[in-house]
């Protein structure tokens, strides 16, 4: 297979923080106490900007929300089928996984029947942030491993796709390797940056991080879960990513305390929303053609699930039902550890559509 022609560029220095509008507001009984900038951009997969906040064309670090386009060589390779992967190990290729013992186990299957094991992941041993495995591995004296980094699946994806193009292992990550310049050409072709030069940056897991403008996230997560434009192998690849992580949401997050989870849940996988870090949030809408991307300036969770909730209500993409059983991630009244309601967390009314 010869490798195709992708020009990445590293990050020319300089400082282009944009001056994004209030999004969200933290109130203490009447008065205002904090404020959460940031832009966002709802768009249809033929690129046009249905509505927007702050600078559409902005770009950002995309960083973990983007790992279903870097799935795509994957499959579009067809080394996932190669390998005998199967529904949950795409889910867990495109997830930002809390180490539950299902996460980790099935990390290392992938790995095997690609020939590989934990010794070549290239992402970097992190800590559990599930509470049963960091127990589990504290009582039996060992350290964790790479293969317990939130990134194992994405890199075990990779790595399988190394194997299938007879690559170096320890170039799985380069730009100059086999896997990555796929993947920055899918994601480039599913942004609109078809033919540009793409930027990059190095992730928390040692993968490259693209820079991309909001606009073209949100398009692309809206040709993401509408592919019916896209050539066959990659309308195919979206549908049967879509599809995995709507059967396994919980391989794609956790059991428990993560967004990305409960969406899929609460919506049977019509909305397919994905985190990365630094507070980007990107969602595609399955069968309804549109894209949100989202992205808060100061990085927080907190103000960044109260947007992409509140966005979500402001334009219609929940029933009520659906509202419901994400109540816990929308904005509403703030307790004190005593219970007693001390303020509330608030979409700026500019956000909310008033």
């Amino acid at each position: 297979m010869s490798q195709p022609s992708v020009c990445l560029q590293p990050i020319v220095p300089g400082a282009d923080f944009p001056e994004n509008p209030a999004q969200v507001e933290v109130w203490r009984g009447p008065r205002i106490e904090s404020r959460h900038r940031g832009a966002w951009v709802l768009a249809e997969p033929d690129g046009r900007v249905v509505a927007s906040s702050g600078d559409p064309l902005q770009r950002h670090f995309a960083r973990s929300s983007i790992k279903a386009l870097q799935a795509l060589p994957l499959l579009e390779s067809e080394a996932d089928r190669r390998f005998g992967f199967e529904a949950p190990d795409l889910a867990l290729a495109i997830s930002s996984h809390q180490a539950e013992r299902q996460h980790v186990e099935r990390a290392l299957s992938m790995l095997a029947r690609a020939g590989w094991n934990a010794g070549h992941l290239r992402c970097g041993a992190q800590p559990p942030s599930d509470s049963r495995m960091k127990r589990e591995l504290e009582q039996a004296g060992q350290s964790p491993g790479p293969e317990h980094n939130n990134c194992s699946g994405k890199h075990a994806g990779f790595l399988a796709l190394c194997r299938h193009l007879d690559g170096d292992p320890a170039s799985y990550l380069s730009a100059a390797g086999p896997v990555q310049p796929r993947v920055a050409r899918a994601v480039a072709e599913m942004c609109g940056l078809a033919g540009e030069p793409l930027e990059f940056g190095t992730d928390g897991c040692s993968a490259p991080t693209f820079h991309l403008p909001l606009a073209g996230l949100a398009a692309a997560f809206a040709r993401f879960a509408n592919p019916g434009s896209l050539p066959e192998a990659r309308q195919q690849a979206c549908r049967r990513l879509a599809r995995a992580a709507a059967e396994h949401p919980e391989l794609v997050a956790g059991r428990k305390g993560r967004l990305c989870t409960d969406l899929l849940k609460a919506t049977s996988g019509r909305l397919f929303g994905k985190v990365g870090a630094e507070g980007m949030y990107v969602i595609g809408v399955v069968g309804g053609g549109l894209g949100l991307a989202v992205k808060l300036d100061d990085g927080q969770k907190r103000g960044l699930h109260a947007l992409v909730l509140g966005l979500l209500e402001r334009f219609e993409l929940l029933s009520g039902r659906e509202l419901e059983a994400l109540a816990p991630w929308r904005p509403g009244p703030l307790h004190n550890w005593a219970g007693l309601e001390v303020g509330r967390l608030s979409l700026t009314p500019e956000a909310a559509g008033r």
